[in-house]
């Protein structure tokens, strides 16, 4: 096994590096007054300034195939630069992405949705969580009606991340109860006048969620995304795209703020000596160190289980419980490294803490993964020690 980049993917990754420390790291106040006055962290602009000095250099579209205009890397390099991305909380993202089943467009729909969503003209959004219906995908309630030849849909969903930013959405409904989730469930592409709307969840975190509400919002035959019936498989696509991306940000969070309390360790003195020469927190150090190194080689191990076309639904679920686990015990340590000054917010660890604590839920809670994992390990459909296939 060579673990070892190639000189390509070291130019990438360490590019993108530079790239967070020239450009956003030193945004990170005004972000942090901006959140607290309950003020986006970037506006729209200065997200597609950024975006556009990425381009520049050719970071464009990340995961997009080059046929479309992006970079298409792999997705170990794509988890590789999403540690980079989270070395900030400043919230940038690379332009130039679509969602992954906006590529099952037909040709019409790829001119008006596809092309100009990786071009940045328009805005979209994935809806498929329902109140009450977090985790379990397919207790979905959301109904779209057939009415001669057009849909009407009616419902609500939830937690819906770009859905107050979006001017159109992917949203799943009930085509056919009869037939249940497979077989009964459609996606349509609905745009923002058609007559929906958002509503903003506020939450502990800077993540800005939405509901949307459907009210007998009417679509033609010709916005169903795929076939009538088939929007489950399309959504159980979209979840099992790149769960490894979520720890891989945790990767680079868990570095900076682990440097952060290295840092005060060796300047901040009690009784005398620094608080490193404390045994307590050498192994607070210590564990957390090992626990960013174990999850590092975890999503890369998924990552590079997606690169082989190897069923990484395991490996995923395995990466994104332990980094939501650890990426919380990192930033909850760092904390307590502080002392009452990683409580204020005069420190951007309290901006961490709230953000990392998403990750237990985000795209599938911790008991869900859980729950993959024993399932598929109960049931064999993977052995101890072995890939799922």
């Amino acid at each position: 096994m060579d673990f070892s980049l190639s000189v390509e993917e070291r130019e990438i990754r360490d590019w993108v590096r530079t790239f967070v420390q020239k450009e956003l790291v030193p945004l990170e106040p005004e972000v942090l007054r901006r959140e607290r006055a309950h003020q986006p962290g970037l506006t729209a602009d200065e997200l597609t300034e950024l975006q556009a000095k990425a381009r520049e250099s050719g970071f464009w579209g990340v995961q997009t195939p080059e046929e479309y205009g992006g970079m298409g890397l792999s997705a170990v390099m794509t988890a590789l630069l999403e540690a980079e991305l989270g070395r900030t909380f400043v919230p940038f993202y690379f332009g130039g992405a679509a969602d992954n089943i906006l590529f099952h467009a037909n040709e019409e729909q790829r001119q008006r949705y596809l092309l100009p969503t990786i071009e940045g003209t328009r805005k979209s959004c994935f809806a498929i969580t329902e109140p009450g219906a977090g985790s379990d995908a397919k207790a979905i309630r959301t109904t779209a009606r057939k009415d001669g030849s057009e849909w009407v849909i009616n419902g609500e969903k939830t937690f819906i991340t770009g859905g107050n930013e979006a001017d159109f959405t992917m949203v799943f409904a009930v085509t056919d109860a009869e037939k249940g989730a497979n077989g009964g469930v459609t996606c349509f592409l609905v745009d923002r006048d058609r007559g929906w709307r958002s509503e903003y969840i506020d939450t502990m975190g800077e993540w800005g969620p939405a509901s949307l509400i459907f009210e007998d919002v009417r679509v033609p035959d010709s916005q169903v995304l795929g076939e009538v019936g088939q929007g489950f498989a399309l959504a159980m696509q979209w979840i099992g795209r790149g769960r490894y991306l979520l720890p891989a940000r945790a990767i680079g969070s868990c570095e900076r703020l682990l440097g952060m309390a290295i840092e005060h360790a060796n300047t901040r003195e009690t009784f005398g000596a620094p608080i490193a020469d404390r045994q307590a927190i050498q192994w607070m150090i210590a564990d957390s160190g090992v626990e960013i190194e174990a999850l590092r080689w975890l999503v890369l191990h998924a990552a590079w289980q997606v690169d082989q076309g190897v069923d990484s639904r395991h490996a995923q679920s395995i990466a994104k419980l332990y980094g939501g686990q650890k990426a919380n015990e990192i930033v909850d340590r760092v904390l307590q490294i502080h002392g009452g000054m990683g409580y204020t917010r005069e420190l951007p660890v309290e901006r961490w803490y709230r953000e990392l604590r998403l990750l237990r839920i985000y795209e599938g809670t911790d008991e869900i993964q859980r729950r993959t994992i024993a399932r598929n390990l109960l049931k064999g459909h993977v052995k101890i020690g072995g890939a799922l296939g």
